[in-house]
Parts: structure tokens; sequence; C-alpha cells
């Protein structure tokens, strides 16, 4: 687990796997099972479509379905544009992008923390997409259609120009000389426990 995305340079950069590690994940597994347990035992249908659950009628056709909660932006998407191949298009389009992200952006510092302008972008195509799952719930008229046609265009220009764009033009912050620099306060000496721990790794 390496967040700050900087190459290990010495035993101070690195810790045993167990218990560090166990522990660690041990504890996001409660925590995510708390959550998810949540809503299987007391609110299995909170995230669902109630139409989605209505037995099929072709004499009758709904008013308007949409899909589950995580394909909704997506859906959105879809809809975005008025031609239907387009549309299937942009969909998977939007999901394959993903697959090439790394291509995409070149920078050498692989951390945001150490790049000001790209964590800002970072959150905006998060509010994006979060604008894309609440367009995909709602009917396809009025002003829901152009905030998903906007919303759209940032998707794709988010990762086919501004990501290719800032991998040349953004000037990242200085990396630490190690791991251990950022963690300890900048050169401070480790605690006597966590070096005697780091040794044994």
């Amino acid at each position: 687990n390496n967040p700050l995305g900087i190459e290990a340079r010495g035993k101070q950069d690195s810790i045993p796997f167990h218990p560090y590690y166990t522990i660690k994940d041990m504890f996001g597994l409660g925590a995510f099972l708390t959550i998810f347990c949540l809503f299987v035992f007391f609110a299995p249908d909170y995230l669902g479509h109630p139409d989605n659950y209505v037995p099929a009628n072709p004499l009758v056709t709904p008013p308007h379905i949409v899909p589950e909660w995580y394909f909704l932006p997506f859906y959105a998407i879809l809809r975005a544009i008025p031609d239907k191949l387009l549309g299937v298009v942009a969909m998977f389009a939007a999901i394959a992008v993903l697959f090439i992200l790394p291509w995409l952006d070149r920078s050498p510092v692989r951390s945001a923390r150490f790049r000001p302008i790209y964590k800002q972008v970072f959150w905006l195509l998060v509010i994006d997409c979060l604008v894309l799952g609440y367009i995909g719930s709602q009917p396809a008229e009025g002003w829901y259609i152009h905030i998903g046609r906007l919303a759209t265009i940032y998707y794709f220009a988010h990762f086919f120009v501004i990501l290719p764009l800032l991998s040349v033009f953004e000037r990242p912050r200085p990396l630490p000389l190690s791991i251990g620099e950022p963690v300890l306060g900048g050169g401070a000496s480790p605690p006597a426990g966590a070096s005697g721990a780091m040794e044994r790794a």
C-alpha cells in the first residue's frame, strides 16, 4: 500500500506484512461488512427501483424505468446522444476508456498529492459522475437532456483532452526522497519500536 506513489528506497520505507497490513485489511473489511450488512438485512431494496420488480405486461408501457444505481452514469451517457447506435457506442466507450487510462495519463508523478491541478480536476470528475448518475435517474425531458449532454462532454473531455494536456503542462511539486520522509515529518527519526520493526522486515 503506497498511496504516495514513491519508490521504496530502504528498510525505513517498509514494514512487515503481518500484523500491520493484516490488521489494516481486517479493519477495512469490517467497516465494509458493517455497511454491507445494513443494506442486506435492513434495506435490501433501498438502492433499487420499484418499477423493475413489476411483472412485464405487453399491453402496458411503464412510464419510466431506470437501471440499477451503478449503471445510472452510463445510462445517462446513452440517452445524451439522440442517435441510438452512437449512444450505445458512447456508453461502451465510457467504460472502455477506463481500461486505457494508464496510457492517457502520462505524468511521471503517480500520486495526485503532488499534482495540484490534477487534484482539482479529479474532484470535478467525481462531481460530473454524480451529476450523470442523477440525470440517469430522471426522465429524458427538459433541462435534464441538456445537463446530461454537458456532463457527457466533460466526461470524455476529462480523459481525452484534460489528462493528456496535464501530463504535458502541469508542473508537479517535488517528490520526497523516500516514503518515510513525509510520514515521519521530513527527516525525523522513527520511534524506537517502529525502527526495530522496520529492521526486522
